[in-house]
């Protein structure tokens, strides 16, 4: 067995010891300063801090804005390119001939004739003022685009037989402006044209004139350490791949279909059905044995002032609503925490599916409350089931009778660097359903058929096999950007869970806080620890079964480009399956995200 634990660490540390290696010689090596612009290209599209608005992000200069990327980008339909590049840096335009660097002053001669030519003619009409640019210089570019259009609109008068409207003397001025700016008009002509021919074959060949591609693709090494959870798992590459088809069919809505392969297994870290819901990675969330699959079918549009998301089949709450996680949430992405737990508050994976939600903005004075948000929502895991399989126990199916969650929350944007929310959720669970099951986003079990978990115990998950049960989940979430250096963010939730039948009824606790430094040794990078307990249920352990199951989860993201990430972290949980009795376990991943 040691001679097992020694193997695996040989094979899996290399890649975390060479990438903690790499943070510690470049970590001082980053600029002292980041500037509003920097934290933006990190986090690709950027909103208010929690708004779950979903199209249009609402460019805002506050910081927790900028903590926060991923989060308002599918909460808003302001920030629907999810899943866009990581960041975007400014790009400089290039200079391609030495006449640029020549301008036209208002004093010149050229710019006089021309700037009379405009006010006879009409020649620009573009400029609110209706004036030639003022009295500012131009590039010998900038002029020739003024000439030119001062070339057609003459064309166009001696087409239409007023040419009397045009003097001997213009025509002479033009004449020699044109002479003159031979070479830079030539120029122009040639980019219009060549413009031309490449809109012209783009349109030829376009995918849509509606629907963009938005994709990410993830390759992780991964194994378990430990005496019990080293013994059960090998060192294994696992993938996951997500194409999601944007579309907006008026500027302001979005349409994802969103397509999914992957076959990332989870790890086995204790005994029985012990512990297998912890220490769930957000890649394994997908696993189809690489079959393709429709995992998102989700609208946002604005409605009034409200916005409206209404999801046909893998909808979960966090698509709509703040989670206030900022660095660590990513949509169960591969650029944020390596875990689900640590990616937001476990009271947004109670329930999914298919449902509908409103998000009501308020609070736009100027005062110390930013933009802030109400939101309301409801998702049926069975939304397309009319009745129970023969033989299958049940205790209702479809839209309203089988099994759902509704949830309500209030979230407020506090200054510039707080903000905080309060969130209710009320389910109800047909037997054998699992409370954190996220609508079924993590599969089913091949052996009882119910949906697997996505984060917790066993014993904050199984309900009665025999009878159903409703649940209700209180929980708050706060963020705290002290500096652009430095993101905190925790949660906390109960969960009151009442089974229709005798001794079914228990009580769940979690809780979780995360510190993140961005930009850590290079602009782009996160560093991020998070610690807490993933939902437990003490009362329901029994004998030996009864401690508390700690998670610690540290990960350094790493930005090699634009569009490549890649990331090592380890996740350490203490009493899996809530028993010290099991050995800890240890996870190590190495994971490389590719977006595109």
């Amino acid at each position: 067995m040691s001679k097992n634990i020694l193997w695996k660490s040989l094979v899996v540390s290399p890649a975390v010891l060479g990438a903690a290696l790499l943070v510690s010689s470049s970590a001082y090596a980053a600029p002292s300063t980041t500037t509003t612009e920097v934290a933006k290209a990190e986090t690709s599209t950027t909103t208010e801090f929690s708004a779950a608005t979903p199209i249009e992000a609402v460019q805002t200069p506050d910081l927790l804005a900028q903590a926060q990327p991923q989060q308002t980008e599918v909460n808003t339909l302001d920030q629907i390119n999810k899943y866009s590049n990581e960041g975007k840096g400014n790009t400089q335009a290039q200079v391609t001939s030495v006449s640029q660097f020549s301008d036209v002053q208002p004093t010149d001669w050229a710019f006089q004739a021309l700037q009379s030519l405009v006010e006879r003619y009409g020649c620009i009409a573009g400029y609110p003022n209706g004036t030639y640019r003022g009295n500012r210089a131009l590039t010998r570019y900038e002029f020739a685009a003024g000439l030119n259009a001062c070339l057609d609109r003459v064309n166009e008068l001696i087409a239409t037989a007023t040419a009397d409207l045009v003097t001997k003397e213009d025509l002479a001025t033009l004449q020699r402006l044109q002479e003159e700016f031979s070479a830079e008009l030539a120029t122009l002509r040639g980019r219009v044209d060549a413009l031309e021919a490449r809109t012209a074959e783009l349109e030829a060949n376009q995918f849509s004139t509606t629907t963009k591609l938005v994709g990410e693709a993830i390759f992780a090494v991964t194994d378990a350490f430990g005496d019990d959870a080293g013994d059960r798992n090998n060192t294994v590459f696992q993938n996951r791949v997500r194409l999601d088809l944007q579309t907006s069919f008026t500027g302001k809505d979005v349409l994802h279909t969103r397509l999914s392969a992957g076959n990332a297994n989870r790890l086995d870290l204790g005994n029985g059905t012990n512990g297998t819901f912890e220490g769930t990675q957000t890649f394994n969330i997908g696993n189809n044995n690489n079959d393709v699959a429709l995992d998102w079918l989700a609208y946002y549009v604005p409605v009034g002032p409200a916005n409206l998301y209404v999801a046909a089949t893998g909808g979960i709450h966090s698509d709509y609503a703040a989670t206030n996680n900022p660095y660590f949430e990513d949509y169960d992405g591969g650029n944020g925490a390596l875990s689900t737990f640590a990616s937001e508050s476990p009271i947004y994976r109670i329930g999914g599916g298919a449902g509908a939600a409103l998000n009501i903005p308020f609070g736009k004075g100027g005062g110390i409350l930013k933009p802030s948000s109400i939101t309301v929502g409801y998702l049926a895991s069975e939304a397309n089931r009319p009745s129970a399989a023969v033989g299958e126990i049940s205790q209702g199916t479809g839209l309203f009778e089988g099994n759902y969650a509704a949830l309500g929350q209030v979230n407020f944007n506090l200054g510039e660097r707080v903000a905080l929310a309060a969130t209710y959720v009320h389910g109800y669970h047909g037997a054998g359903s699992t409370l954190f099951d996220g609508g079924g986003i993590a599969g089913t079990d091949a052996t009882t058929g119910r949906n697997l978990g996505v984060v917790g115990t066993t014993q904050a998950n199984l309900m009665s096999a025999t009878n159903a049960s409703s649940s209700n989940s209180y929980g708050a979430a706060l963020a705290f950007r002290p500096s652009d250096k430095l993101s905190i963010s925790g949660f906390v939730s109960y969960h009151d869970v009442t089974g229709f039948g005798s001794n079914d009824d228990f009580e769940a606790w979690s809780y979780g806080l995360g510190v993140a430094l961005p930009d850590f040794g290079k602009k782009g990078n996160v560093l991020g620890i998070f610690a807490g307990a993933e939902p437990y249920s003490l009362a329901r352990g029994g004998t030996g079964n009864r401690d508390v199951p700690y998670h610690i989860e540290g990960f350094y993201k790493y930005r090699v480009s634009d569009n490549i990430s890649i990331t090592p972290g380890v996740i350490w949980l203490t009493a899996p399956g809530q028993s010290s009795n099991n050995e800890d376990a240890f996870i190590g991943t190495l994971r490389t995200t590719f977006t595109f």
